[in-house]
């Protein structure tokens, strides 16, 4: 922080040849520390980084990465949500379905996001969307960032639970191409419930479980202050998720994280995308939910050396 805040007043004289260059040896010094920093995040660390109030949000990578974007309200039989972010654009001139959280960055948005935990009209709203990009034939993109879905009494009233399971299993068989792309917590079955995919997509920083650490924590030892022993036990970080197959690619983010640097991170994911779309354009429909399905049902089919580990 103090290498930037010094970076910061140098770069108040312009054109002075002697601060440019101090300026210049200082971002080389930071870059350095973040370098050696971001290399050796722990599980908790990672955490804290994915829910890092300026990390990029979904209204974010709509911008930056769709044109012709229009959003889609209310599940049609109680309301609209406005934790989930529904709606058609264009990627590349090509006609697709955008789902995603939104949390909110200061109080009022978060307090109108509900800090990005859907209720069940949320998530119907999603499905709705999903089922007529599916009629169109348009594929499906989808960022995950939640904590998990709304545990209130009134979300509660209204079928959280049915709700999620019916995305689950209406996900599982849309005849259409679905991309999942966690871009900072995955929380539990309010993450999945819009993260049944052809392909699953993980930023570098972001983390995916069945909890938080704080609730397996609490949980476990009645002690959410031992978020950060869970947090390790939990193997919930990218290249953990990655070696146990439950994703499929994880995306580089910018030193310093997404935060940092958005337009290298839209950049790193603009590219997997493109790519992964074009792949699963040529897939039969019959063949793409097959896979789907396999990918899904394998899951939680571990090794005999990691049943028998400690």
């Amino acid at each position: 922080m103090a290498l930037q805040r010094r970076i910061e007043e140098l770069a108040a004289f312009p054109g002075d040849p002697v601060k440019e260059q101090e300026a210049r040896r200082l971002r080389q010094e930071l870059s350095e520390q973040r370098r050696s920093i971001y290399a050796a995040l722990t599980p908790w660390q990672k955490t804290q980084v994915a829910r890092h109030p300026n990390r990029p949000s979904t209204l974010d990578y709509i911008a930056a990465l769709f044109t012709d974007f229009t959003e889609l309200h209310g599940d049609r039989r109680f309301g609209d949500d406005p934790a989930l972010v529904t709606g058609f654009a264009r990627y590349k001139d090509r006609a697709v379905a955008v789902i995603g959280h939104q949390k909110g960055r200061d109080t009022k948005q978060k307090i109108y996001r509900n800090f990005g935990m859907p209720k069940p009209e949320g998530y119907r709203k999603a499905l709705r969307v999903m089922q007529l990009a599916a009629k169109f034939g348009r594929p499906i993109i989808s960022f995950v960032d939640t904590p998990g879905a709304y545990p209130g009494l009134d979300a509660e009233e209204r079928g959280q639970a049915e709700a999620i399971a019916y995305n689950l299993r209406e996900m599982a068989r849309l005849p259409t191409p679905i991309i999942v792309n966690v871009t900072g917590e995955g929380g539990s079955g309010g993450a999945l419930a819009v993260a049944v995919g052809d392909r699953v997509n993980m930023l570098e920083h972001s983390i995916y479980s069945v909890i938080t650490p704080e609730g397996c924590a609490a949980i476990l030892w009645r002690d959410a202050g031992r978020a950060e022993e869970a947090a390790t036990a939990m193997k919930i970080t990218a290249p953990d998720l990655k070696g146990f197959g439950l994703i499929d690619e994880i995306v580089p983010e910018p030193l310093g994280g997404a935060h940092v640097d958005p337009d290298t991170l839209f950049a790193s994911l603009d590219r997997v995308l493109e790519a992964q779309l074009r792949a699963l354009s040529v897939v039969p429909k019959d063949a793409m939910l097959d896979g789907r399905y396999e990918k899904f049902r394998k899951m939680g089919r571990l090794g005999a050396e990691f049943l028998e580990a400690p």
